[in-house]
This record gives structure tokens, C-alpha cells and sequence, in this order.
């Protein structure tokens, strides 16, 4: 039988002063800003950006098109998506049909979250396990599939 296997690890990676990366990991063609963690088994995509003093923690899935900005903490298991189906199926490696995510600064999303293409404002809490369809503009903390406004900070 003929398979082709990839090792992961870390390539073509730009990486900030004072990173802490716990292996094993796969992380490539992206930026990872100073002085940020990442966690074991945790993918992060080519393109994406993850910014100053963030922590994503083990088991995350980072795609490509996802933008992370400061000071932002990614629980166990958060998952990006960039491909919403939108012909009803998987895009199939057509970049034209990928959607970007935008995570301004200080923001928090919970284990187990999953975030769809969104742009998600600064100062907010996303809660373990939500599921972000939308756009958050207004500072707060969101729960729920799908993720709703709970109380403002």
C-alpha cells in the first residue's frame, strides 16, 4: 500500500521574542507574536497571525484566514473554520470560497468553542462550547449555539 506522510512539527514560522511552544505541534507559514503560548497537539495554518501575549491552548485548530490580535487567551479544543459549504460540500481547496475570522484584542474564547468566519470585537468572552455564526461588535460576554449576547463588560 502507497501513502504519503507529512511529519508535523514547526516550518517556516515567524516567531516573536520569548514564545513558548509545547510539542507535539504543527504550526506553519505563520506569525506567532512575543511572548505567546502554544499548547500541544494544536494546529495553526499558514497566513494565520496570532498576536502579543496570547495563549492558545492544547488541542486548538487555527486555519487559514484567522487573524488573533493581542493579549487574547484560545482554550482546549477551539476550532476555526474558514469553509462554511456554502455549495454543499467542502470547497475542495478553492481559496476563493474561504471565509476570514478577525479576533481583536482581549478577547477570550472558552474550550470547545467553535468559531465560524466572524470578526469578534475586543474585550469580549466567548464561553466553552459556544458556537460564533455572527459578527460581535458590542463587548461582552456570548454563550450558546449559537453564541448570544449574555451580559455586556
Amino acid at each position: 500500500m502507497a501513502y504519503t506522510m507529512h511529519q508535523s512539527g514547526v516550518r517556516d514560522v515567524q516567531l516573536g521574542e520569548n514564545v513558548t511552544i509545547i510539542a507535539p505541534v504543527n504550526l506553519y507559514d505563520c506569525v506567532i507574536g512575543s511572548h505567546s503560548f502554544i499548547g500541544p497537539f494544536t494546529e495553526v495554518q499558514r497566513g494565520v497571525v496570532v498576536g502579543m501575549y496570547c495563549k492558545v491552548q492544547s488541542h486548538s485548530f487555527i486555519c487559514e484566514g484567522v487573524t488573533i490580535g493581542h493579549h487574547c487567551f484560545i482554550g482546549h479544543g477551539v476550532m476555526f473554520v474558514n469553509d462554511l459549504f456554502t455549495d454543499g460540500k467542502p470547497a475542495g481547496g478553492d481559496q476563493s470560497k474561504w471565509k476570514t475570522t478577525m479576533i481583536e484584542d482581549h478577547v477570550c474564547i472558552g474550550s470547545n468553542a467553535t468559531i465560524l468566519p466572524v470578526r469578534i470585537c475586543s474585550h469580549t468572552v466567548i464561553g466553552a462550547g459556544s458556537v460564533v455564526t455572527k459578527d460581535i461588535t458590542e463587548p461582552g460576554v456570548y454563550a450558546g449555539n449559537p453564541a448570544v449576547l449574555l451580559r455586556p463588560l
